[in-house]
């Protein structure tokens, strides 16, 4: 409706209010945990995360070459890396130990890189209609997805492994503390749209 430029505006204004936010108005957090919580949140979104993932994901549209190695690289960077943020911020501010931040990384990562296994499988074998928009979109553009290069069965596979690799990084968590996690993890894995 406003158009590609105040899109991005909008969007380079809601990054700057996060940070706002985590900065201002963080009550109860020592200022060591808002500093690391803030470098964690820029990591996330600047050259090591989003915007690396991106530039990938732009540059590979219409390359055939692109391999398995890339497209994790593509999802690890995006998808992955926003929900590592979401979990690892929410760690780091809770104040969990280092130990505890990395296997709530690995989860993430995890569950980021499963959600696109499924959604790749999702686009690929369910209607339009099923999904709530339109299905087919990255055979359209010629996007390199999981069922592209793995097939529809060996995506599911590998679905399962990261579904049991996200779960098995809760090990050790105050079990009723970690279900919202769990069932966090197993809707992303069963979810039909």
């Amino acid at each position: 409706v406003f158009g590609e430029d105040v899109a991005v505006l909008a969007g380079d204004a809601l990054l700057a209010f996060a940070f706002e936010h985590i900065a201002a108005d963080t009550k109860g957090v020592t200022p060591a945990r808002i500093v690391r919580a803030i470098g964690e949140l820029a990591r996330s979104i600047g050259a090591e995360g989003l915007v690396a993932g991106q530039v990938v994901d732009i540059s590979s549209e219409g390359i055939s070459a692109v391999g398995l190695k890339e497209l994790e690289f593509i999802h690890l960077h995006k998808t992955a890396a926003l929900l590592e943020a979401s979990v690892v911020l929410g760690a780091i501010m809770g104040g969990g130990s280092d130990a505890e931040v990395e296997k709530l990384r690995i989860f993430a990562r995890s569950i980021g890189l499963l959600f696109q296994v499924v959604d790749d499988i999702l686009d690929v074998t369910m209607s339009s209609q099923e999904l709530g928009k339109t299905a087919g979109k990255d055979l359209v553009a010629d996007k390199v997805t999981y069922p592209k290069l793995l097939g529809i069965e060996k995506s599911r596979e590998f679905a399962a492994e990261l579904l049991q690799e996200a779960c098995s990084q809760l090990v050790g968590f105050d079990p009723e503390k970690a279900a919202p996690l769990v069932a966090l993890a197993k809707y992303i894995a069963n979810r039909q749209n």
